[in-house]
């Protein structure tokens, strides 16, 4: 994590020698938060970072659909999740941009192999979602103390959330809600005087759609869902996940843009109907570029059948180097790694009956 940090700082020069440099960046960082006293003066230095990672690893960043949010009301942000640090990042930055309250921010337990992570996540408003336990008595306990929390955290406190629509990242690119998050969340309602549907619409979930042309840890998802497809099974590496959130942080993400959706409402009775809702909005707001159409085409043949109106927003990569992106993989990764891009067309295919710009 010190060294992606270095590398926002002095870009590829940071690994020339990292061990020479990991010191100066901890002696840097030490004076910055000399004299902080609260959040808002650590995220005043975190918003400095994200501008730098912005300008050095994006081809740009664009934000849509929050100008429907109050800013006085504390909503649940549930986005797809694509990136473990980045997406609550940006949808950070967007709120924050915007002159809306930042989040406080759902992690889970896996992500504490270090001490001073679990530091770092706490100081910027992080808690803490128990994947870890083990046992249907301990799950059960677990879920319910979440989703009082994050009740209490948006009623009582009148503090917003961020959620990911699903435990762990979709690799595969195929943004699905899962109704168990739902299940949790429907845990702090009291069934003797409210119903599921009324409950949902207090919790103000707003689906929200994070969409990067360029994943910087497509390589490492292919060759992940390569082995599970081939021998059943992948052993993650203790610190795999520490090593993807630097990757994703420091890694070429070509455009980048976060689609706020509108609060949930109606009658939406069952934890299937509400990820439906989310999982239609997030279809409907995802940004499309040219490289998840070549990858559909890659994968799905020329002639594969496209909306003539499906919105492309213009890309920063030309289809040269996507292609030679994908070349450099092994040969036996390459469909998992198309398949990451272009199943985002695919769900925007299913999903939206206008694919109408979100960009």
């Amino acid at each position: 994590m010190l060294l992606a940090m270095a590398r926002l700082r002095l870009g590829r020069l940071a690994d020339l020698a990292p061990a020479l440099l990991l010191p100066l960046v901890r002696f840097v960082l030490a004076r910055q938060v000399r004299g902080i006293t609260d959040v808002r003066g650590l995220q005043d230095i975190v918003k400095r970072y994200m501008d730098r990672m912005i300008e050095r690893t994006t081809a740009g960043f664009s934000v849509s659909g929050l100008e429907q949010l109050d800013p006085r009301r504390p909503y649940l942000y549930m986005s797809n999740h694509r990136d473990i640090a980045m997406d609550p990042a940006f949808t950070n930055y967007a709120l924050y941009q915007g002159g809306h309250e930042t989040v406080r921010i759902a992690i889970g337990d896996n992500l504490l192999t270090r001490p001073w992570v679990s530091d770092v996540m706490r100081l910027n408003k992080s808690f803490i979602v128990k994947r870890s336990a083990s046992g249907p008595r301990e799950l059960l306990a677990a879920s319910r103390n979440l989703s009082n929390y994050i009740r209490h955290s948006l009623v009582q406190e009148r503090a917003p959330i961020w959620i990911a629509q699903r435990e762990g990242r979709a690799k595969d690119g195929r943004d699905r809600t899962e109704p168990v998050v739902i299940k949790m969340l429907s845990m702090s309602r009291d069934k003797q005087t409210e119903d599921f549907a009324a409950h949902m619409r207090s919790l103000a979930i707003v689906p929200v759609a994070i969409s990067y042309e360029l994943d910087p840890c497509d390589a490492l998802k292919a060759k992940e869902l390569y082995m599970l497809a081939s021998q059943g099974r992948y052993q993650k590496g203790e610190q795999e996940d520490i090593a993807s959130i630097g990757q994703g942080i420091t890694g070429n993400k070509g455009r980048v843009h976060v689609s706020f959706g509108t609060p949930l409402s109606g009658e939406l009775d069952t934890p299937e109907a509400v990820a439906a809702e989310v999982d239609r909005q997030i279809a409907a707001g995802y940004c499309l570029h040219p490289n998840n159409l070549w990858a559909y085409r890659a994968l799905h043949g020329e002639a594969a059948p496209v909306p003539a109106d499906l919105y492309l927003e213009r890309g920063s990569c030309s289809q040269a180097a996507f292609e030679a992106r994908i070349a450099a993989l092994p040969a036996a990764h390459r469909p998992y790694a198309l398949a990451i891009y272009a199943n985002a067309v695919a769900s925007k295919i299913a999903r939206t009956a206008t694919p109408v710009s979100p960009c």
